[in-house]
C-alpha cells in the first residue's frame, strides 16, 4: 500500500457520500430551518419582528407574522417531506423574494451609514438567505419534469 492510497480510498468514500446523501440532506436540514423559524414566529419567540414589521408596514405584525410563520412551516414540511415540492418551492421562491424588500424598502435597516458593503445584522441576516436560494436552487434541480 502506497503512502497515499488510503488518502484517495478516503477521498473517494467521501465523494461518494456527498453524491448520495448531499442533496437530500440539503432539503432536509432546509426544511427544517423553515419549520424552525416560521415556528418561532407562529409562538410569538421571533426576533426579527421589528425587522418583518419595518419591511412590509401596511401588515399588522400582529397578524402578518404569524401569517408567516405558517406559511414558512408550510415550506418547511413540504421539503422535509418532499410534498408538493412544486408548490412549495414556489412558496419558498416568494418568501424569500420578501425578505429583499427591507434591502430596498428599508436599506437604512440594512446598511451602516447608507453603505452597501457595511451591512448592520438585520442585513446580514437578509444577506445570508442568498445561501438559502442557492440551497433552494439545487433542491429545485432534482424535482422530476
Amino acid at each position: 500500500m502506497t503512502g497515499q492510497g488510503w488518502w484517495h480510498r478516503l477521498d473517494a468514500a467521501m465523494v461518494r457520500f456527498m453524491a448520495a446523501w448531499g442533496i437530500r440532506l440539503l432539503r432536509i436540514c432546509l426544511g427544517v430551518v423553515f419549520i424552525w423559524f416560521g415556528a418561532l414566529k407562529v409562538f410569538g419567540h421571533s426576533p426579527v419582528v421589528a425587522l418583518v414589521a419595518a419591511a412590509v408596514p401596511w401588515f399588522p405584525p400582529e397578524t402578518f407574522v404569524p401569517f408567516l410563520g405558517v406559511w414558512e412551516i408550510l415550506v418547511g414540511v413540504g421539503l422535509l417531506f418532499r410534498v408538493a415540492l412544486r408548490a412549495t418551492l414556489f412558496l419558498f421562491w416568494m418568501q424569500m423574494a420578501g425578505t429583499f424588500l427591507v434591502l430596498v424598502l428599508r436599506p437604512d435597516i440594512a446598511f451602516q451609514h447608507g453603505n452597501p458593503f457595511l451591512l448592520t445584522t438585520e442585513g446580514e441576516f437578509v444577506i445570508k438567505n442568498l445561501v438559502l436560494i442557492c440551497a433552494g436552487l439545487v433542491v429545485g434541480s432534482t424535482v422530476p419534469r
